[in-house]
C-alpha cells in the first residue's frame, strides 16, 4: 500500500527516534511518496530554522525523504498537495499535524500518525 510523507513524520525519526520506515511497513505500507512541496518546506527548515534540533531534524528528514518516490510540484502548498496527491494515488498520509488530520479523515483519507511518541497508528477511511 502506498503512504504520502508530510513535512512533520519525517521528522520523527530525529525528533523522536521512531523508525518510520519499519513501522509503516508493520502496518502494510511499503511505498512512500513525497510531494515536492514537503521536500521544499524540508529544505526552509534545514537552512533557515532558529532552533538548532529542529534544523537536525529537517536535515535529517531531508535524507530520509530519498527513501520514497517525489511527486508533485514544489510551489504548491504542502497540505492541499498531500490531499490532493492521496486522493490521485489512493494513498494514506501519514501526518502529525491536527488540522491536516482532520480535513484528511474528513474526505475519507486514512491518515497514520505517531501514537506516544513510539509507535504508528491508523485511522482508517469512512467510507
Amino acid at each position: 500500500m502506498k503512504v504520502i510523507l508530510d513535512t512533520n513524520a519525517l521528522m520523527v525519526p530525529e525528533q523522536f527516534g521512531v523508525e518510520i520506515f519499519s513501522e509503516l511497513e508493520r502496518l502494510g505500507y511499503t511505498e512512500c511518496l513525497v510531494p515536492a512541496s514537503v521536500l521544499a518546506e524540508l529544505r526552509a527548515l534545514a537552512s533557515g530554522a532558529k532552533l538548532g534540533k529542529d534544523k537536525v531534524a529537517a536535515r535529517v528528514a531531508l535524507v530520509l525523504a530519498q527513501r520514497g518516490r517525489v511527486l508533485g510540484e514544489a510551489g504548491r502548498n504542502a497540505d492541499a498537495a498531500i490531499e490532493r496527491l492521496a486522493l490521485d494515488e489512493n494513498a494514506a498520509v501519514f501526518t502529525n499535524d491536527r488540522a491536516l488530520k482532520k480535513r484528511l479523515s474528513s474526505n475519507g483519507i486514512t491518515v497514520i500518525y505517531l501514537r506516544q511518541e513510539r509507535y504508528l497508528d491508523a485511522t482508517k477511511k469512512e467510507i
